[in-house]
């Protein structure tokens, strides 16, 4: 006879199967050749308005590599494009500048640019260090409201301690289009060099006060037709474009629930 015990450790790895599998089933995952991307991302709270919009946390993330296990090859550009049924305002925001937090270590960082700060996340890379090896690399980021080169961004601010200290900034340049996708965040990075991208995370949620009254850096609204509890919706899509030329492009599929008439 099966003990209690061992039913309800069957029964909690069961339960824990299915968390990953939901967990996974989450991501977008592409391949073309050996070269592998996965683009993750959601917005909470879930149930949005139907007409107009509401604070929100929008989060991205992505991880590249290779099916046999290689170093990818360099990522010069990402360009993260938002549903237009999510905005991102910063009026009201103060500006951060790339010189107030290149070169700074987090903490430094913060104190240049704390009241720009519009979210937070992680930066993955691995290290090509002369005679020595390959090693990993990740770095807190900080997300900052500036610009660069006139146009509005956000300013990845990216610490490090392994396995050098290493500090730099990544704007992402932020565009309007038209269209399901109408806020883009665009980054280039620097080809060359001894580092390769293999993760960027990106959390973006601030509510702060202008003139008077509460704003929210993200906000957003569901989709749903009138008479219809909620929707799904093409909530994001990415690009990523590697040195030498090779282009992958994700889309995600979320879902909300939509509250009001």
């Amino acid at each position: 006879m099966t003990s209690r015990p061992r039913i309800q450790a069957t029964l909690l790895l069961a339960a824990l199967a299915s968390l990953v599998l939901i967990s996974l089933a989450a991501a977008e995952t592409i391949q073309k050749g050996n070269l592998r991307v996965s683009f993750d991302g959601q917005i909470t709270p879930k149930k949005l308005p139907r007409q107009g919009t509401a604070p929100v946390r929008v989060a991205v993330g992505t991880e590249i590599a290779t099916a046999n296990g290689r170093i990818p090859p360099q990522l010069t550009k990402i360009t993260i494009a938002i549903n237009r049924h999510g905005h991102l305002d910063s009026t009201g925001l103060p500006l951060c500048a790339v010189e107030d937090i290149q070169p700074a270590t987090t903490e430094k960082a913060l104190e240049a640019c704390r009241n720009s700060l519009v979210g937070e996340g992680s930066f993955s890379a691995t290290v090509s260090l002369t005679r020595q090896g390959v090693f990993p690399s990740r770095g807190k980021m900080l997300a900052f409201n500036g610009a660069y080169k006139g146009k509005p961004a956000i300013l990845g601010h990216v610490y490090g301690t392994e396995p050098v200290p290493t500090s730099f900034t990544l704007p992402f340049v932020i565009a309007k289009a038209k269209g399901a996708f109408a806020t883009t965040l665009t980054a280039t990075l620097p080809k060359g060099g001894d580092s390769v991208v293999t993760g960027i995370d990106l959390n973006l949620q601030r509510t702060f006060t202008y003139k008077g009254k509460q704003r929210s850096y993200a906000s957003a609204g569901c989709p749903a037709p009138k008479g219809f509890p909620g929707a799904s919706f093409p909530f994001a899509k990415a690009s990523y474009v590697f040195l030498g030329g090779k282009k992958l492009d994700s889309t995600l599929t979320r879902s909300c629930g939509a509250r009001g008439s």
